[in-house]
């Protein structure tokens, strides 16, 4: 697989530094050009396909891909899923610009992806597809985001907030090429909008 992969510690040392925006809910945008299988424009819920999926709708329509890398173990992984990935408006979001992935990283199921066969590792404890995507550092979650035809790869492990994951999620959207210079800049302009879910009585 052709990628690059940006490391950016300084990424990671702003979002851990970074205080929560204030959130406030958007009205309701409606969009008409929304492509799903459901009725719905665009779905609320996170439409998840397999890496073979991903490879056949890449041919038909290029996107920007989100992984999300996790263990059955991975309690933070739950916890994702259910405060952040549940959310409707990144779920709208996520659909509309990007491909979702979900790979379990304990996988021992082989896969083929762009022409390179994949297996699991006893001595990693990993699949090679997982440990290749994320440059070698298993930690769980990983959310991983690929340009188009996975023109690069960037691994950001750890819980990701709803508002972290919209300053990425929109970030990626918004640039063909990430690079330190144009995050500087998204991070002094951006202010996070998803209101998070009501919480389950």
């Amino acid at each position: 697989m052709n990628k690059k992969v940006f490391g950016w510690a300084l990424l990671l040392a702003m979002f851990s530094a970074m205080s929560l925006f204030a959130q406030k809910k958007k009205s309701a945008q409606a969009s008409a050009s929304g492509k799903s299988k459901t009725e719905a424009p665009v779905a609320d819920a996170i439409q998840w396909i397999s890496v073979e999926e991903l490879e056949q709708k890449m041919k038909k329509e290029p996107r920007k891909v989100i992984f999300d890398f996790y263990t059955d173990w991975c309690g933070w992984c739950k916890v994702m899923d259910k405060k952040t990935f549940s959310n409707k408006e990144l779920a709208r979001y996520v659909n509309k610009y990007y491909y979702a992935v979900k790979f379990n990283a304990e996988s021992k199921t082989p896969l083929t992806f762009m022409g390179k066969t994949y297996e699991y590792v006893p001595e990693y404890k990993s699949h090679r597809f997982a440990a290749e995507m994320m440059s070698g550092k298993m930690s769980y979650p990983t959310t991983v985001i690929a340009g188009k035809n996975m023109a690069y790869v960037n691994p950001i492990p750890g819980y990701q907030r709803l508002d972290q994951m919209e300053t990425l999620l929109k970030y990626f959207v918004s640039v063909e090429e990430p690079g330190q210079a144009s995050w500087e800049k998204h991070m002094k302009e951006f202010k996070a909008s998803w209101a998070p879910e009501p919480e389950a009585q």
